[in-house]
């Protein structure tokens, strides 16, 4: 079976930075598209940014020119690096990857979800 784990998580001073990791285990036999998303309490979960196999980025308007998406296909993890954070960037970040069965099939994926808390 497959999993994503999550790490990089914490509490950070606004316009402080942080790094969120996500790599992928187990049974699998390749990686499509990769993404971020978050939740923060009483709002829906929201994409944060998203990067195909061949490294297209794409991210939520909030956090362009902040924060930036990569994945390194070597490690199967996808990154998150987060700068000039903002007290409204404090949610649950949850990573999600779709991952082949090796006959063409993909199944998406989700971590278990990291805090990030950004104090003002």
């Amino acid at each position: 079976q497959a999993q994503l784990v999550e790490s990089g998580g914490g509490l950070v001073q606004a316009g402080g930075s942080l790094r969120l990791s996500c790599a992928a285990s187990g049974i699998f036999f390749s990686i499509n598209a990769m993404a971020w998303y978050r939740q923060a309490p009483g709002k829906q979960r929201e994409l944060v940014a998203a990067i195909t196999s061949g490294g297209s980025t794409n991210y939520a308007d909030s956090v362009k020119g902040r924060f930036t998406i990569s994945r390194d296909n070597a490690k199967n993890t996808v990154y998150l690096q987060m700068n000039s954070l903002k007290p409204e960037d404090t949610a649950v970040y949850y990573c999600n990857a779709g991952l082949g069965d090796g006959g063409g099939w993909y199944r998406r994926y989700w971590g278990q979800g990291t805090q990030v808390t950004v104090s003002s």
